[in-house]
């Protein structure tokens, strides 16, 4: 039985969609119900609803045999998985963003608030910029509005609540979307059925 780990929530309902449009069905997990784990016998496959920071961890203990997750949790996490498709759902910026007239003091480091300080880290060590990171789980845009770092790194979708606080995108880092991910173990062992779910989901991606 193949396992897969999707994320909660809409990222979810659209990944299952995509599962369901290539023929791998669970039509119990349309249901209004609390549970997690969904098993279809006939279609020899088995959904697991976890939280989307935590698909990367079961994909990587073999827990799940593929997954899929958005790239800015992939990479910040340096999980070990191959990633397999990019999905092309979900799709937004990682983008380094400041207060309206902000200009960079080159002799000082640069204090930088994020959720992903080592996807930050990784950016600004590229062009060789001393920084402090400020390791911040929400509310990000209030950092540099209260004086506590000079930019943020986050996830930029529309930019409406940038705006909204005065803030403007400086630099976008790297695209982000939705990737399918696998268990290196499990690829090894159940790679034909894994390289048939990539291939028929490629066409669909291609569309």
């Amino acid at each position: 039985m193949l396992s897969i780990a999707l994320p909660k929530g809409r990222l979810g309902n659209s990944v299952y969609n995509l599962f369901e449009a290539i023929g791998y069905d669970c039509p119990e997990i349309n249901d209004e119900t609390r549970k997690l784990v969904f098993i279809n016998e006939e279609k020899d496959i088995k959904y697991l609803l976890v939280k989307p920071s935590d698909v990367a961890v079961y994909v990587e203990k073999g827990a799940a045999d593929i997954g899929v997750i958005g790239s800015d949790i992939l990479f910040e996490g340096n999980s070990d998985v191959y990633e397999l498709l990019d999905l092309n759902l979900g799709k937004c910026k990682m983008c380094i963003a400041a207060e309206n007239g902000w200009n960079d003091d080159l002799s000082l480091p640069l204090r930088v608030a994020s959720k992903y300080p080592n996807t930050a880290s990784r950016y600004f060590d590229s062009i060789s910029r001393r920084i402090e990171i400020i390791k911040l789980n929400g509310s990000i845009e209030l950092a540099p509005l209260l004086g506590m770092s000079d930019v943020i790194v986050d996830i930029v979708e529309t930019g409406g609540t940038l705006k909204g606080n005065d803030l403007s995108v400086v630099k976008e880092i790297e695209n982000i979307s939705a990737r399918l991910i696998a268990n290196k173990s499990s690829y090894q062992f159940k790679k034909e059925k894994i390289d048939k779910i990539v291939e028929n989901m490629n066409k669909i991606v291609e569309e």
